[in-house]
């Protein structure tokens, strides 16, 4: 699971990489003798992983394991959401129509194999000019170690501020909160202050109300903290092969993102370990 996520490569991919390379091999501690997991293997595995809710589960273990290493700081929190793309889908106005409605699943019911194919929890949305459709993760980072402690999965339509209450916990009182300005508005305050945060969210300048020059020289050095959390979600689109998911349906979706969270936290361990640099 971990190597697929790392190198972005599907089910039948893994197969033939683990056949072909002995780095691998040695990952896996297999032999060359040792007999490869098949890719519906591989399939069924995930499948198990993730209907039992024991991606959730390996997550939490590790991220303890950090909190007892003292490789989370709990000196301050970023949040901030990424796009994970998901396999387009070609579907009739009424399709869709149906779709946004809710009523997704009276659709294909005539035709079992198509509607397997259909992933009726994605959704379609616009960030600067360009069109996404899939999911989003909503991450919870530490600003000292960069790990990622927390993370929601929401479909592409939903604000990034949405599971703010999902993401912060008790733990996170007294702590500093960063994030960008899509963390302005009256609800997400509200929620910021019930687990008694400290704000350090930009401000964002309206119409005919730009923001003055002590505004902006206060996002300024927010933007010097907040800015770490690009570096997680960089490492995943660029080191990882980028936030991509393969599979139908929120369910899925949310356990392959629980793995890519996983495997940055692990690369990220990895980094600290090797350079020593908390």
């Amino acid at each position: 699971m971990i190597l697929q996520r790392y190198y972005g490569l599907g089910d039948t991919q893994i197969e033939y990489q683990i056949l072909d390379r002995l780095s691998f091999k040695k990952f896996l501690g297999l032999e060359s003798s040792d007999k490869v997991p098949d890719e519906k293997t591989v399939w069924a595995f995930r499948e198990k992983l993730t209907n039992e809710g024991l991606v959730e589960d390996i997550f939490l273990q590790f991220t303890n394991y950090l909190e007892s290493k003292g490789l989370i700081m709990n000196e301050g929190k970023m949040v901030d959401a990424s796009f994970t793309v998901a396999p387009r889908q070609r579907n009739t106005c009424d399709e869709n129509k149906k779709i946004k409605e809710g009523n997704g699943d009276e659709l294909w019911n005539d035709r079992p194999n198509k509607k397997k194919h259909k992933d009726i929890d994605a959704r379609w949305t616009k960030k600067n000019g360009e069109t996404f459709f899939g999911y989003k993760n909503h991450a919870k980072v530490d600003t000292k170690s960069k790990f990622i402690d927390n993370y929601e999965v929401t479909d592409a339509s939903v604000h990034n501020s949405q599971p703010l209450d999902d993401l912060l916990t008790e733990d996170d009182s007294g702590q500093d909160f960063f994030a960008d300005s899509a963390y302005t508005g009256q609800e997400e305050e509200k929620v910021i202050n019930k687990y008694e945060m400290k704000k350090k969210v930009h401000e964002k300048g309206y119409r005919n109300k730009p923001l003055i020059d002590e505004q902006k020289a206060n996002n300024k050095s927010k933007s010097k903290i907040r800015a770490r959390v690009e570096h997680v979600f960089g490492f995943m689109e660029q080191s990882m092969n980028g936030l991509v998911v393969r599979s139908v349906g929120v369910k899925r979706a949310t356990g392959i993102i629980g793995l890519i969270n996983l495997t940055y936290n692990l690369f990220r361990y990895e980094q600290i370990i090797r350079l020593n640099i908390i």
